[in-house]
């Protein structure tokens, strides 16, 4: 498979999340071709901060594995990486990074921080950036818009344009 193919995985788990009423980010963890372990975000319904999407698959990859280090395994996430998942990545040894759109006001993978290109590191990820990135944009103005919508017609008690 392709990363399009992995991403397209991801974006579905994103939708899932938007579904759930969380914020649409999805993951997926490969390994040799085969997937080993997928998350999208739920702090909302997991009541956790760190249940980002790319925590939930590592976690998880990590259960699979029967370890915490994830050696030869690839992330596909939907959305650039805050600086949580990107020190968790590190500590888990992931060998590369694939993400949709990036984030200007949070990424870190080279957006506003690059924690992953960090010489001072032990551990080097390869990063690959904008792979579907409308794709993956499009599901999070969507996901914000729906949301102003309705934040709009409490306050107009549903009777106003938005």
């Amino acid at each position: 498979m392709t990363h399009e193919d992995w991403m397209q995985q991801a974006l579905t788990l994103a939708r899932w999340a938007a579904v759930q009423g969380e914020i649409p980010v999805g993951a997926v963890l490969v390994r040799d071709g085969v997937l080993l372990a997928e998350g999208w975000n739920q702090p909302v319904t997991c009541h956790d901060p760190s249940a980002h999407a790319e925590l939930m698959a590592l976690r998880a990859g990590g259960q699979v594995l029967h370890n915490y280090r994830l050696p030869g395994t690839t992330l596909y996430v939907t959305l650039e990486p805050c600086p949580m998942c990107a020190g968790a990545m590190i500590h888990a040894r992931i060998d590369a990074l694939v993400f949709g759109a990036f984030d200007p006001k949070t990424g870190a993978a080279g957006s506003a921080f690059d924690l992953l290109g960090d010489a001072r590191h032990n551990h080097r990820i390869t990063v690959t950036g904008g792979v579907l990135a409308a794709d993956c944009a499009q599901v999070l103005q969507d996901f914000f818009r729906q949301r102003r919508r309705k934040s709009a017609a409490r306050y107009t008690g549903g009777a106003g344009k938005v």
